[in-house]
């Protein structure tokens, strides 16, 4: 189990969205992509953003997108 979950990181992220707009994040997919795509700019050097103890970099991208380390934007931003 991924901890923390979809849900948690999808709240997170939506987090600063304004009543009545559309939310950054609807789909797991998108959350999925957003943490790999971070995870393989660790593996090619990028310093992570929060204390990494011997973690997996799929595990450190979790973990700054949560702690709001990593913004997800929308292609038009």
């Amino acid at each position: 189990m991924l901890h923390p979950s979809y849900t948690d990181l999808m709240a997170v992220v939506n987090s600063d969205v304004e009543e009545g707009e559309h939310p950054v994040v609807q789909s797991r997919y998108s959350i999925v992509m957003a943490t790999s795509k971070r995870a393989r700019q660790i593996i090619a050097g990028d310093e992570p953003l929060v204390e990494a103890d011997d973690k997996k970099p799929l595990s450190i991208a979790v973990e700054e997108l949560y702690k709001g380390k990593v913004k997800i934007v929308g292609d038009d931003e």
